[in-house]
């Protein structure tokens, strides 16, 4: 196990870490300070452009990239942070939020300084009231001292940043979803184009950015762009953080550089499979992605590997199942979260979500034949790009990968009516 110091929870544990003196005696406010007496927001923009900073919620998208389309004489602009986070097997959010609000502060005014944005809303999960107060209260001390509002540190830069809290739907991570309630209305995905960089919150451009993107983004303005591209691959570097549950000794959050390998995080750093049973499967990236087979985990924990593997890295949410956990059952829980969570609103999510559970359902309980099998994979490959976001792709990847790589858990269900594991034992 290589030596590894932390960047994004180098903070967790201290006392009182999310006070804004702590902050400021561990280098906290330092890049701004930086940023805003010696650099353009084109030279902020550029070198996070350089560092290479893949988006951190799943899609993986370059940051600096993102913040370019957004028009410079725009009047008005907005920047949106998705801290929903609302998907099975995922707290990596929760618990950086938890231990460093002000590093997501200074990120926000980063990016908003970058971009020229002078307001900011974080929407966060409304179950998360703890970290909504963390937050809240970040951004009164750092208004207080002057970091927040009209002319951040008497310059002619100013920034204001509210929290937003949910009503608590999985939809709302999906960008124009997240967008459409924060203006009051039911959270459902807007057709595009066009795209929120031009027409976004309030009809205005929209950089939309998840939490543990803009936290890194300090470190890259104060460290600089070089700095960050020595930790993980070329492709996707910098640290992330990797939530692991199930059955695993220590379950929690680990930061180590993107790419550190799946079988490094499952056996030494969460302490391997508990209760000395052997590995089943791994679900690499939360609800939306399609399971490893103990055979695979030697893969590099990063979007480009994981893609060759035909799943996701997601949020980075790893789930691992010891071999006493039937696939089938599985994905029948998940079935009823994706069919619960469909806003309902393009018929191919909304039926589809429906008949993969009600199939998984009848399977699971003892009624399934092998027409049903068929009919799962049928209705799954149907929702695939025909959706109005990812949330259909998302529910039919699981399903897709597990009918191909355990064939005999759903041929067992299908013949005996019966979990395949408990029917050997």
């Amino acid at each position: 196990m290589s030596t590894f110091e932390p960047v994004l929870l180098r903070r967790y544990g201290l006392d009182r870490s999310g006070d804004l003196d702590v902050y400021e005696a561990t280098g906290g406010y330092r890049a701004l300070r930086k940023a805003l007496g010696s650099m353009t927001p084109q030279q902020v923009m550029d070198e996070v452009s350089a560092s290479n900073l893949r988006g951190r919620g799943g899609a993986g998208f370059p940051t600096g990239r993102k913040w370019s389309f957004i028009p410079r004489d725009a009047p008005v602009k907005y920047l949106a942070v998705n801290a929903d986070e609302s998907e099975p097997g995922t707290f990596n959010n929760r618990v950086f939020i938890d231990a460093d609000p002000h590093a997501l502060v200074e990120g926000i005014l980063l990016c908003c300084y970058a971009v020229g944005i002078g307001a900011a809303y974080v929407y966060i999960r409304g179950e998360n009231r703890a970290g909504a107060r963390a937050l809240e209260r970040a951004i009164a001390q750092a208004r207080e001292k002057g970091y927040l509002g009209k002319g951040v540190l008497g310059t002619t830069f100013s920034c204001e940043i509210e929290v937003f809290r949910g009503a608590g739907a999985y939809i709302c991570g999906e960008e124009t979803a997240l967008l459409e309630s924060i203006e009051g209305r039911r959270p459902q995905p807007r057709s595009r184009p066009p795209f929120p960089a031009l027409v976004g919150l309030f009809g205005k451009p929209t950089v939309i950015n998840n939490v543990e993107t803009l936290g890194c983004v300090p470190d890259i303005v104060d460290r600089g762009a070089a700095w960050f591209k020595s930790i993980g691959p070329e492709t996707a570097p910098g640290p992330k953080l990797y939530c692991l549950s199930g059955h695993v000794r220590r379950p929690g959050v680990y930061e180590r550089p993107m790419g550190t390998p799946l079988r490094e995080l499952i056996e030494e750093h969460a302490g391997g499979i508990r209760d000395g049973k052997r590995l089943g499967f791994v679900i690499p990236g939360a609800a939306a992605s399609t399971a490893l087979l103990p055979s695979e985990i030697d893969v590099p924990m990063d979007f480009d590997s994981l893609k060759k593997l035909g799943t996701e890295l997601g949020a980075g949410g790893i789930s691992v199942m010891d071999e006493t956990v039937c696939i089938v059952e599985t994905l029948e829980r998940l079935a009823r979260f994706f069919r619960h969570e469909s806003c309902g609103k393009c018929v191919p999510c909304r039926e589809g979500t429906v008949w993969q559970h009600l199939l998984l359902e009848r399977l699971t309980e003892g009624s399934g034949v092998a027409r049903d099998v068929e009919l799962l994979g049928s209705v799954s490959r149907q929702m695939v790009g025909r959706t109005l976001c990812a949330l259909g792709a998302f529910a039919a990847a699981p399903q897709l990968g597990a009918l191909e790589k355990f064939p005999e858990h759903f041929a067992a269900h299908a013949a005996m009516g019966r979990c395949p594991l408990r029917a050997a034992a």
